[in-house]
């Protein structure tokens, strides 16, 4: 077991390390990986001032695309909302979250494929079937949060969201569940570190 978590961390820290690059001049490089852990938070006050650019964008999605998935599916989808007529369009669409994260200058929607993790030749392999999808939607989410820290940004993931609202604004077909709405910035204030249940609380050894 220790041997897989050392590869694994190997591997996540390898993968950060692809962030590093420059854009329009601006140097970016990937801190240590314990770093990006412990400074990632949920940030619900973003700085107007900083911009980010679709280029920086994809670059951050190009490596999200590392993350692992049922049997390769990749069913992870996003949509981007970069321009100012989209973001303010899903600005309106996620509830109560608006005002914290109306500085944020990208706002991406995350869905997945329905009938892809969890299947098998189009028969669903247990009793988990789609939650699969799902899952592999979180694994995806969890390397956006991970790999925009390392790259200087902050994010929020939001599970409030009206999805039919989404679906139209984007044209997301029907073939796939819409997850959370995630937004990307700079942090505009420092955020305090709410604790973590105790290691025993939530572990139990054999």
């Amino acid at each position: 077991m220790k041997t897989r978590t050392s590869l694994f961390l190997l591997a996540l820290g390898a993968l950060l390390a692809l962030s590093a690059c420059t854009f329009n001049g601006k140097s970016i490089s990937s801190p240590p990986f314990d770093e990006v852990l412990y400074s990632r938070r949920s940030i619900r006050s973003y700085d107007p001032s900083q911009p980010i650019t679709e280029g920086e964008v994809r670059h951050l999605l190009r490596a999200v695309q590392e993350a692992p998935s049922w049997a390769n599916r990749q069913p992870t989808r996003y949509y981007v909302a970069i321009s100012d007529a989209k973001r303010q369009a899903v600005l309106d669409l996620i509830g109560g979250n608006k005002e914290r994260v109306a500085d944020a200058p990208v706002l991406i929607v995350s869905t997945f494929e329905k009938g892809q993790s969890g299947f098998f030749r189009g028969m669903q392999t247990n009793e988990v079937g789609d939650g699969w999808g799902a899952y592999d939607c979180g694994l995806s989410n969890c390397y956006l949060i991970l790999i925009a820290r390392s790259m200087g940004f902050d994010t929020l993931i939001m599970g409030m969201r009206d999805a039919d609202g989404l679906r139209a604004l984007f044209n997301i077909p029907e073939s796939e569940t819409i997850m959370p709405v995630i937004a990307l910035g700079y942090r505009a204030q420092e955020p305090s570190r709410p604790e973590r249940k105790k290691l025993d609380e939530i572990v139990t050894f054999f």
